[in-house]
């Protein structure tokens, strides 16, 4: 058993689906600290010199790697498994891409497009001449196995988390993810150097990383999903000059929030002078989906709220 703090776990123990019959790479006590290497989303496919036709080579099969699982002692079906977030170690390099078939207007941009990032973890990167998005690493896929027998696909999030894709699981940040299996078998990868809530193009900047987490366990918590806790404000490194609001209304919020969207890169499009794409691209990455009403039947509001901050 491993309890002595920052011990890490390395990213060659990777999974690619969550699976509770695979063999866990250590065992912990609660209140042990992790370090853990995570691989990108690509699983390393893409380089600082790859091109928009790398995208059409990405084997599938090996995205969102996860780095794990761990075992941890005591922890039985019906606990809560409660990870803080510590600090991240950025790689300095990410990527963007639309993937054809993916992301919220999949249907409207049907060619692979790709940015790679260069980046500080201390400065904003560099989107084009004209945009610079502040960074906030954080987790994209956190979670355990589940108890359904057999490999499920790391795509989809679950009850037990895994592709959350919550840009607010970042340092500070305490999870609570409800077990299903003894030793909950937990993973963690997909780390993300920046992204908007929504993630509207299907990525964010991804990015390989390092992050230090630490475990408790809470007995019979019950939980039906899982819960966090945020230590601060979760927008202070956007909010600086405001916002461009876009919207879409009417009684279906998937459609309106494809129109809040598309409303936002005809914006970009026609103010910045960037291409349709990289408007989409750079709103997955930076900009925030909200539903600002949903009470008045029998139409709803859904909002793209885009930082004035990256241009200034």
């Amino acid at each position: 058993m491993c309890n002595n703090n920052h011990h890490t776990i390395h990213a060659r123990h990777k999974h690619y689906g969550w699976d509770n019959s695979i063999a866990p790479v250590e065992t912990i006590a609660p209140g042990t600290t992790l370090r853990f290497e995570c691989n990108d989303a690509a699983n390393g496919h893409f380089s600082p010199g790859s091109i928009a036709a790398d995208v059409a080579t990405l084997d599938f099969s090996t995205v969102n790697p996860v780095t794990g699982p761990i075992f941890v002692d005591g922890a039985e079906p019906g606990d809560a498994l409660k990870i803080t977030i510590g600090d991240f170690e950025p790689s300095g390099v990410g990527w963007t891409a639309n993937i054809p078939g993916f992301g919220l207007l999949a249907d409207q941009f049907s060619e692979p497009a790709l940015h790679m990032w260069t980046y500080d973890a201390a400065t904003p990167a560099l989107y084009g001449p004209g945009a610079r998005v502040p960074l906030k690493p954080f987790t994209g896929t956190i979670g355990l196995a589940p108890a359904e027998p057999g490999l499920h696909s790391v795509v989809p999030p679950r009850r037990v988390g895994g592709n959350l894709d919550v840009r607010d699981l970042a340092k500070g940040s305490v999870l609570w993810l409800p077990v299903e299996v003894a030793g909950g078998l937990f993973s963690v990868g997909d780390t993300h150097a920046a992204q908007g809530d929504g993630e509207v193009c299907g990525t964010a900047i991804e990015s390989a990383m390092a992050v230090t987490l630490t475990f408790e366990l809470e007995k019979a918590a019950n939980l039906k999903f899982p819960r966090f806790q945020t230590p601060g404000p979760v927008t202070r490194h956007n909010d600086s000059a405001g916002y461009d609001v876009t919207t879409g209304i009417g009684p279906d919020l998937m459609s309106g929030a494809r129109d809040a969207l598309s409303g936002m890169i005809d914006l970009l499009s026609a103010r910045e002078g960037m291409s349709p794409v990289d408007a989409y691209m750079l709103c997955s990455v930076a900009g925030d989906l909200r539903i600002s009403c949903i009470v008045d039947v029998p139409n709803w509001v859904v909002s793209f709220y885009m930082p004035r901050a990256i241009f200034a």
